[in-house]
């Protein structure tokens, strides 16, 4: 299962506020399935197999346009590790046991 964080940015909305575009591309993201996700301050963490990962940047991607941005600006990184299970939380808690054995 592959880990990605996904930002979209419209671009000239007329307005500093971006919210009601990040509430759209939450909605837009509850219909794909295959995929668990969590909404950040800074961007959402998707998490399940590549290509359900891809659809929803797409999605995400799209989002945006539909609620009349004329522009879009999307950064996508990808964790596909393939050697064990791994997840989000399994990551964050990795380094949680590491900070306390110091």
């Amino acid at each position: 299962m592959a880990i990605a964080e996904i930002t979209v940015i419209p671009i000239g909305t007329g307005s500093t506020s971006l919210s009601s575009y990040v509430a759209g591309m939450h909605r837009a993201l509850e219909g794909v399935e295959g995929i668990t996700f969590e909404l950040t301050s800074m961007g959402t963490i998707i998490e399940g197999p590549l290509p359900r990962i891809l659809a929803a940047a797409q999605v995400l991607h799209e989002a945006p346009f539909a609620n009349g941005a004329q522009r879009v600006s999307t950064s996508l990184k990808i964790d596909d590790r393939r050697d064990k299970a791994a997840s989000s939380r399994q990551k964050l808690e990795s380094v949680e046991r590491k900070l306390k054995e110091e």
